[in-house]
């Protein structure tokens, strides 16, 4: 079977690939195909992750096994793509250069018979540049909002000034 899959760079502008590959494919295999449509070398450390309905992450699937001794750390080249993408579980993030932070959204629109006389991966559809950087991300976590957590510690503390700099001190 043919995985018609849409790449989506997590940017301010629209940027995004349509990607057909077959099913039987490994991750690695997917991945270079994205690398490929991107423009990238494909050269740098990159994995996806499973996630749910709202992209939250889950479990990674990385190109090389970068643990300390032995972990149960998944790999591109084990993992096929009719295995984790489904119709159930149509969706991935993945991160190519974890120096850089290229993430995109991955999500499967169909699944087809294969049509004879094409060669795969193809892609389908591009719209938008790449970027020469990569978009800056923003790691916050969900929380108290406009200095509350700090407005309630300061009332307890009082002042820094009142404070000795050997008190407490070793």
């Amino acid at each position: 079977m043919i995985y018609k899959i849409r790449i989506i760079l997590d940017a301010k502008d629209d940027v995004f690939r349509d990607i057909e590959i077959e099913g039987n494919k490994t991750l690695e295999d997917f991945h270079n195909a994205v690398t490929q449509a991107f423009g990238f070398l494909g050269s740098e450390m990159a994995s996806f992750y499973t996630c749910d309905e709202e992209w939250n992450q889950d479990e990674e699937i990385a190109l090389f096994d970068m643990s300390e001794s032995g972990s149960d750390v998944k790999l591109m080249n084990e993992v096929f793509l009719e295995d984790i993408l489904t119709e159930k579980t149509p969706k991935l993030i993945y991160v190519y250069d974890f120096l850089s932070m290229w993430t995109f959204f991955v999500e499967l629109a169909d699944i087809v018979e294969k049509e004879d006389g094409l060669a795969y991966p193809n892609i389908l559809f591009s719209f938008g540049e790449i970027p020469d950087s990569p978009p800056e991300k923003n790691f916050e976590a969900e929380g108290p909002k406009d200095d509350e957590f700090d407005d309630e510690f300061d009332e307890d503390l009082g002042s820094y000034e009142d404070l000795d700099f050997d008190e407490n001190w070793n």
